[in-house]
């Protein structure tokens, strides 16, 4: 083990993180670069998707959590964005039972109430299917928003002091926390954002507080497995400090 803190595993050649998020950025750039339609770029992200879950399972991770569709996407042409619905059910329907058969818990996090009645249905299902695995948990970050998450998290507690079984001084980050997505996983350990940009875009605000960040400008549809290692290579030779001095007072 990590002799910083427990979120990373030694495997007696490197430190492996065993929480991994990605923003998958730029699918609709590779499809223009295609002289493609952006949902072409989406469906190629949906194998990138596939290869990064092989990879984590391969790999041994814990969790891995990807942002698929932020709070912000709806803002998109309504065209893009029903196209990308259709996708989502699609790879719900497919890819499940694959997942189920390789023990991956699939969880997908964010306000789903947003989605239609058909979609809510697949995801419960889809869920319900691989809810027992004990395998890496794949999160998918689906109308999530990292403000919403703190907001909805807050709302609760807010009722436990309307009801009298708070008081505001006693509001903590440890009481907080276990109204907010993902409690129960360990804390994000790494951050990977590809397609070239350097925000977080509203994305795990909570979770990634003492994550390390790695950006690549390879759009996610070309997002593979000698990519991914090049991230997990380059968590290993990070020094992970969490708020406290280097060794040696450096």
């Amino acid at each position: 083990m990590s002799s910083n803190n427990h979120n990373t595993i030694d495997d007696g050649s490197y430190c492996t993180p065993r929480h991994v998020a990605i923003i998958m950025d730029g699918n609709g750039r590779w499809a223009k670069n295609q002289g493609k339609l952006r949902i072409s770029g989406h469906k190629a992200g949906v194998k990138s998707v596939r290869r990064a879950v092989s990879f984590a399972v391969s790999n041994k991770l814990e969790a891995l959590t990807l942002y698929a569709f932020s709070s912000e996407n709806w803002s998109r042409p309504v065209q893009e964005v029903t196209a990308l619905m259709e996708l989502f059910v699609w790879a719900l329907d497919s890819e499940v039972k694959s997942l189920h058969k390789h023990n991956v818990r699939l969880r997908i996090i964010g306000d789903i109430s947003r989605f239609n009645n058909r979609i809510q249905e697949r995801i419960r299902r889809a869920e319900e299917l691989t809810q027992q695995n004990d395998g890496l948990t794949l999160n998918i970050a689906a109308n999530y928003g990292g403000r919403w998450d703190i907001i909805q998290g807050v709302k609760k507690l807010a009722e436990q002091v309307q009801e009298g079984l708070l008081r505001p001084d006693q509001i903590t980050e440890e009481s907080l926390a276990p109204h907010l997505c993902m409690q129960e996983l360990a804390p994000v350990d790494l951050v990977i954002r590809t397609g070239g940009e350097h925000r977080i875009s509203n994305f795990l605000l909570w979770q990634i507080a003492y994550a390390e960040f790695w950006f690549t400008d390879v759009l996610w549809p070309d997002f593979d497995e000698h990519v991914f290692e090049g991230a997990l290579n380059a968590f290993s030779l990070r020094e992970r400090r969490y708020g406290g001095a280097a060794p040696g007072g450096a």
